[in-house]
């Protein structure tokens, strides 16, 4: 079997207590499928602890602790597993600078699949860093992906990496129609089977992040996908 070393053999997860007591559960089986797990208590202490241990990827509920986390400039990869379905919550959790959403109940193959997918994707955006300056342009949209810089109408605007991701996805097919399962296959990394409302929300915030309201520069085509207009040539 390939191993990905983009991905460390056992990578370190910090399980936050939400107080559902389930989570020392959650642990043993994060665990048993090959991750150094460990539970934090939320509160005050979180933070300390995060900054401490430096995991590869954080694992809670509540919004409140993520916030405290990037208020503290800790940009580890946080994926939220909550029992909240609507996509105002999702979006929120985003808006806060959440990573990744599962909702309970959960398989904990897709997540023990989503952690890893979402540690190779931040530890691609490290790697990438020094690389040479290369930018896409669309629509009032530019991005580097050299410097993981983008503007709109000339103002930054600041993306997670999934959201740079995604984008950049968007500009480098700027011009053609592009179908919810390239966009999992190319951003995550991994097939949801067909659970597409991963793709909704990120497009749904990204959108709003780049002052999208009206829906002209991401354009939904029904039952098709998404597509961001390319500008004429020589523009």
């Amino acid at each position: 079997m390939n191993q990905d070393l983009s991905v460390p053999e056992h990578p370190s997860v910090l399980v936050v207590e939400d107080g559902s007591g389930n989570s020392d559960m959650l642990v043993m089986a994060l665990r048993f499928l090959g991750f150094d797990a460990d539970l934090v208590p939320t509160g005050a202490e979180t933070v300390q602890e995060v900054r401490r241990r430096n995991p590869d990827a954080v694992l809670l509920d509540g919004t409140e602790v993520c916030e405290r986390l990037r208020a503290a400039g800790i940009d580890t990869p946080v994926i939220f597993l909550s029992a909240r379905t609507a996509v105002a919550d999702k979006c929120h959790a985003l808006a806060v600078g959440g990573d990744d959403y599962v909702t309970k109940p959960f398989d904990l193959t897709e997540v023990s699949a989503r952690i890893r997918a979402l540690i190779r994707r931040a530890r691609g955006a490290v790697r990438s860093a020094p690389a040479p300056s290369r930018r896409l342009r669309a629509a009032g949209v530019e991005l580097d992906a050299g410097t993981r810089e983008v503007w709109r109408h000339g103002t930054a605007v600041p993306l997670s990496a999934t959201e740079f991701a995604l984008l950049k996805v968007l500009l480098e097919n700027a011009g053609q129609v592009i179908s919810k399962a390239h966009i999992l296959d190319t951003v995550w990394n991994y097939g949801f089977q067909g659970e597409s409302g991963v793709v909704e929300t990120y497009v749904y915030y990204l959108r709003r992040k780049l002052g999208d309201s009206g829906r002209s520069l991401i354009r939904t085509v029904r039952g098709a996908g998404y597509i961001v207009h390319a500008d004429p040539v020589g523009t």
